[in-house]
């Protein structure tokens, strides 16, 4: 009797096992209704191609700008197993302004700091309950500059004085971005994530002086974090 008993016993503590992992997987999955949290840092790269500053200038006077990182994260919402929508935040970015073209070697003229408000529609591949899972996302980007500053530099080279020196506006411009990342579960609710994602923005900066420059940034960002889903 004993003997009979036994391996039944085993069987069932088996499968029971086996049905209770199963649900905890498919609880912790990126399925639908899932709320995901995410922290880390992102590196915004502009592509710059300025154009020249307007007259009265030197001639081919353009600029460029500088990269920078800040913290990060992001909320992703599960709209399904397969489509998410996903809300990066991150603190403000500082860009460096250089001179470049005529003025190539007159160094900083100024920066700005950035902050970018995205919202992206993605589309993640995979099962909810794959330990990988790349994705495709695309949205818009309203970039917010403000705080701009300009050095002397940029004073004597449109002819201001230190007593009234020359200032700057970077117009706040909406653009579209696409994005391909992944993400790694390493733990039920905790996972990776990496992405690289291109905005396509131009805009444009106004001196004091009446001054006007168009500006194509195109950015690159480069975001990596760590994951906890709700």
């Amino acid at each position: 009797m004993t003997t009979t008993t036994t391996p039944h016993i085993i069987r069932k503590v088996c499968v029971t096992g086996a049905l209770l992992a199963g649900a905890a997987v498919s609880a912790h999955a990126q399925s639908t209704g899932s709320m995901l949290l995410r922290a880390g840092a992102t590196m915004i790269k502009p592509q710059t191609e300025s154009g020249d500053l307007t007259a009265p200038s030197l001639a081919s006077t353009k600029i460029d700008v500088g990269s920078n990182s800040q913290l990060s994260g992001g909320i992703t919402y599960m709209v399904s197993d397969n489509l998410s929508v996903d809300l990066p935040v991150a603190l403000p970015f500082k860009h460096e302004i250089v001179g470049a073209g005529a003025i190539a070697g007159a160094g900083k003229i100024g920066n700005v700091q950035a902050l970018p408000i995205t919202l992206l529609g993605q589309y993640r591949f995979g099962t909810a309950s794959a330990q990988v899972r790349p994705y495709l996302g695309a949205g818009l980007t309203y970039a917010k500059f403000f705080k701009e500053n300009t050095t002397a530099a940029l004073t004597a080279l449109t002819g201001g004085s230190p007593a009234s020196p020359t200032t700057m506006k970077v117009d706040s411009r909406l653009g579209a971005t696409f994005q391909i990342g992944a993400s790694l579960a390493i733990s039920p609710r905790w996972s990776l994530d990496a992405c690289y994602a291109k905005t396509l923005l131009k805009t444009k900066a106004t001196l004091s002086t009446g001054q006007t420059i168009d500006i194509t940034l195109n950015p690159d960002s480069y975001t990596v974090g760590v994951g906890y889903k709700f």
